[in-house]
């Protein structure tokens, strides 16, 4: 008894081959494409600062960065289960010569333990937060 390959199968297709017909090439995005310039995105006082202890604080990161001048804004990240911090943040400063400052001082510093980087926050490194 030969059985031919249509016949032990069902004849409807499976979802893969009901997808091979369209363009393999998609857009993840349907919106037209922006051409901002960096500056528009960030005037340059944002500070994306990787590294740190999943126990720094907030308060920490302000201290930490308030010895180079003043603090707007601190964004810690946190795991929303567990409420400790996931290694990075984001630091709004007053003026861009404070942020540039911070850089230059801050980068490579150690808080709590750990050694930080300190650099100028770009849209594109966290597109996928």
């Amino acid at each position: 008894m030969s059985y031919s390959r249509r016949s032990r199968y069902s004849p409807s297709l499976s979802p893969y081959d009901k997808r091979r017909g369209r363009s393999v090439s998609r857009s993840l995005s349907r919106s037209p494409t922006r051409s901002v310039s960096s500056d528009a995105e960030n005037p340059g006082n944002s500070l994306y600062v990787t590294g740190l202890s999943h126990r720094v604080t907030e308060r920490d990161l302000e201290d930490h960065f308030a010895k180079e001048g003043k603090v707007t804004d601190v964004h810690l990240v946190l795991d929303p289960w567990t409420r400790e911090s996931r290694g990075f943040g984001f630091i709004s400063m007053k003026s861009v010569g404070d942020a540039n400052r911070c850089i230059r001082s801050l980068d490579h510093s150690v808080l709590q333990g750990r050694v930080i980087t300190v650099e100028k926050f770009l849209w594109q490194q966290v597109c996928c937060l």
